[in-house]
C-alpha cells in the first residue's frame, strides 16, 4: 500500500447489459462496481472471500451513499479507488471514486460503512488481530489523503433563506 495514494482495484468496462434506456450505466449497476470493487480492498486487508469462506467472520455493509456525478455509457472504460476514511475494532468507513479511465472524469463515489460480523452468532465483532494491523496501516498509509467532497453528505432539498 502506498502513503498518500488510494488502493487502486482492478480496470473495469460498463458492460452492454449494465445500460438503461437513458443510454447510460442503471443506478444498479454502480453497486455492483463498486462492490466488486470492494470486494479488491478487503482481500488486500484479509477479510475478502477466502476469509468469509472459512465461516468464522465477514463484513457486512450497514451504509451505503452513492452520488451519480457524470454518466457513463456502455464500453467506458471505468477507474476504481478506494480509500479508507476511519475505522474501529468492528467498523471501516471507506470511500470509493468511479472515474472514467480515459477522460479522468469522475462518475460516482461511494461512501460506506462496514461491520465485521462473527458468521456464528450474526453479531458484530472485532476484526482478528491481524486484520486490525493491516487496516491501521492503510489508515497510516490514507491519513493525509484530501477528504473527499462528498464524504458526509445528507440527501435533502437544500432551501434558499
Amino acid at each position: 500500500m502506498k502513503k498518500n495514494e488510494p488502493l487502486e482495484c482492478p480496470p473495469r468496462k460498463v458492460e452492454k447489459a449494465w445500460v438503461d434506456l437513458n443510454g447510460h450505466m442503471n443506478m444498479a449497476y454502480y453497486h455492483l462496481v463498486f462492490d466488486e470493487s470492494l470486494d479488491v480492498a478487503f482481500s488486500g486487508l484479509g477479510i475478502g472471500w477466502d476469509y468469509t469462506q472459512k465461516g468464522v467472520g465477514s463484513c457486512f455493509t450497514a451504509e451505503v451513499h452513492v452520488c451519480y456525478i457524470d454518466e457513463v455509457k456502455e464500453a467506458a472504460p471505468l477507474r476504481i479507488t478506494y480509500q479508507l476514511l476511519d475505522w474501529d475494532a468492528k467498523r471501516i468507513h471507506i470511500f470509493g471514486h468511479m472515474y472514467h479511465a480515459e477522460t479522468g472524469a469522475l462518475a460516482a463515489t461511494s461512501e460506506q460503512m462496514c461491520i465485521h460480523v462473527d458468521m456464528a452468532s450474526r453479531r458484530a465483532s472485532a476484526f482478528p488481530d491481524d486484520v486490525q494491523v493491516k487496516i491501521a496501516a492503510m489508515m497510516e498509509a490514507h491519513k493525509d489523503l484530501p477528504r473527499p467532497e462528498q464524504a458526509g453528505r445528507v440527501i435533502g432539498i437544500k432551501r434558499k433563506k
